[in-house]
């Protein structure tokens, strides 16, 4: 199987999403996140860091590109590729070491990214209607 889909209609569903998402994806460690702005993409993010088990304060790293958080296992890197203006500016913040690093990656608006991963990832799309969420995962290689 190399396909999932969640229903989320209570942020109280979160952190069991957060659990099928993780076990679905297995060794892989880079998710690239799809969505409309407003989607939740952030929200859920922040949810899969806490399952993770970091402690850390979480923010969009709009502004930042990047940013670092502490889990268990390692580090979290979280990107919002949002305003990115062009590739260049990917390997000018050491794009390639970060997902070459084993650890997890959390990618929001990866379209320019994309065309870089080297590796097998998990494609995450998050739709919305009205207070609901729909989550659909691929991998894709």
């Amino acid at each position: 199987m190399n396909q999932l889909s969640i229903d989320i209609s209570d942020l109280k569903e979160l952190p069991a999403a957060c659990k099928t998402l993780i076990d679905f994806a297995g060794n892989i460690k880079v998710f690239a996140f799809h969505g409309e702005m407003g989607a939740g993409k952030t929200t859920f993010i922040k949810s899969l860091c806490k399952y993770l088990g970091s402690d850390d304060n979480f923010s969009s790293p709009t502004y930042s590109i990047v940013n670092e958080y502490q889990c268990q296992s390692g580090k979290i890197y979280h990107f919002d590729l949002y305003r990115l203006n062009s590739a260049e500016e990917l390997f000018d913040i050491g794009f390639e070491e970060y997902i070459d690093s084993g650890n997890y990656c959390f990618i929001e608006w990866p379209e320019k990214a994309l065309p870089f991963i080297q590796k097998t990832y998990l494609s995450i799309v998050i739709n919305q209607n009205e207070n609901n969420r729909y989550i659909s995962a691929q991998i894709k290689k």
